[in-house]
């Protein structure tokens, strides 16, 4: 996999970055996908976070005819138990997992990080955060599936890791009931894990966008 970057938003108040927050798109996206969330989130004012935006690799995607296209792994088959190539999955949690890295030893605490993705993006960020070495500061998995339940090695850092699970109730791509399933197996798991639902399709919501916001200041809160 060629892997062509990140998008890197610093902290709107000019403060040095205290916190950093993964936000991985969706399938035929990039990382300028959820640009416009950034500002958006009512973040107190003295919040330091910095946003880290990667962008997919392009990877032809069979579902779409084998169309070259951003993805962070092809999907073989969109049935509902979405087969996909988990080989290349993993390859893209573990690059994530080694930005991860990066901002732990450029000086972040690994509990003022957190990952989050959506729909494509959140299977990664399952994977990666709950297979990461180091305690994280939370899971927010929007409109997405457990890809990897089956076969994920769960990291006991992260035994405790909060994860909150949004989905829409209209979602055509990725049927409610995939995103209520990840929740309910992470929970199963004893995951502290939390199930937003919303009137919404394969999107996000204004509604919901209060909701990411208050819930990362409450995570990142001194």
């Amino acid at each position: 996999m060629n892997h062509p970057g990140e998008l890197i938003i610093e902290p709107r108040n000019g403060k040095p970055a205290d916190a950093c927050v993964f936000i991985l798109h969706g399938l035929g996206a990039d990382g300028h996908d959820f640009e416009p969330l950034v500002p958006a989130l009512p973040l107190p004012d003295d919040a330091a976070v910095r946003f880290i935006l990667p962008h997919a690799p392009r990877l032809p995607v069979t579902i779409n005819g084998g169309m070259v296209m951003p993805a962070w792994y092809d999907i073989k088959e969109m049935s509902l138990d979405r087969q996909i190539d988990e080989p290349q999955l993993m390859a893209s949690a573990e690059r994530i997992q080694a930005l991860v890295r990066e901002q732990i030893e450029h000086g972040i605490d690994s509990r003022r990080i957190i990952l989050a993705g959506f729909s494509q993006g959140g299977a990664v960020a399952y994977q990666a955060a709950l297979s990461f070495e180091a305690p994280l500061g939370g899971l927010l998995a929007l409109s997405t599936y457990f890809a990897t339940a089956d076969s994920i090695t769960l990291s006991e850092a992260n035994r405790g890791l909060p994860i909150e699970v949004h989905h829409g109730s209209f979602d055509p791509v990725v049927p409610e009931s995939l995103g209520k399933a990840g929740y309910e197996q992470v929970e199963s798991l004893g995951y502290p894990a939390h199930y937003r639902r919303y009137p919404m399709a394969h999107a996000l919501c204004p509604q919901q966008v209060g909701d990411i916001g208050r819930w990362f200041a409450e995570r990142l809160a001194r």
